[in-house]
């Protein structure tokens, strides 16, 4: 079975982790949800989801200021870990390996298993010191993924633009979801 951590952090695009958790909880992958105090303000300010739906679609909820559970340990297996959306201090705290709550221990966790890490990046313009974060992560073994929306797949609403990109996570892990599309040439 496949077992994920998902993280929430405060940036914006807190959509996209309903999205995937909708998606995860139509599958056979057992989920692990962590989600910080300034996603949990994001999504409400962002959509009319609150975070008891998003503990719903999870197996497991964790407190952010919880670093003594399971995730914390490279001892828990897991296949892999998201943070979506990543807020850029999220990146800056993965980059320089700054664990100091859950979700930066358990991507610091992955990196130092070699398990996969996949940081949905979501700022824009980028300045210099979030692309050498970018770089940091990557060459440490993350995956930075920001939420660029496939044109070729001619979206139409908002969803359809959030079901492609879940659908590039899931892909990731060997999962699929209903409506993503492939490039076929």
């Amino acid at each position: 079975m496949t077992r994920l951590v998902v993280a929430v952090t405060g940036a914006s695009g807190s959509i996209l982790a309903v999205r995937l958790l909708e998606a995860l909880a139509q599958r056979d992958c057992e989920v692990h949800l962590v989600v910080s105090d300034a996603a949990q303000q994001t999504l409400e300010l962002e959509t009319d989801y609150k975070l008891d739906y998003l503990a719903s679609l999870a197996d497991r909820t964790y407190s952010n200021r919880d670093v003594s559970a399971a995730l914390a340990s490279g001892s828990f297996p897991v296949t892999g870990m998201v943070v979506v959306p990543c807020s850029v201090k999220t990146l800056a705290g993965i980059a320089s390996g700054y664990a100091e709550s859950l979700i930066l221990r358990a991507a610091d966790v992955c990196l130092k298993e070699r398990r996969p890490l996949i940081l949905a990046v979501r700022e824009t313009p980028l300045n210099a010191i979030h692309l050498d974060n970018m770089l940091r992560v990557t060459q440490a073994g993350a995956i930075v993924m920001p939420p660029v929306p496939a044109f070729y797949t001619k979206p139409v609403t908002v969803d359809d633009i959030c079901t492609q990109f879940v659908g590039r996570i899931l892909a990731r892990f060997g999962l699929s979801v209903a409506g993503y599309q492939v490039w076929e040439g």
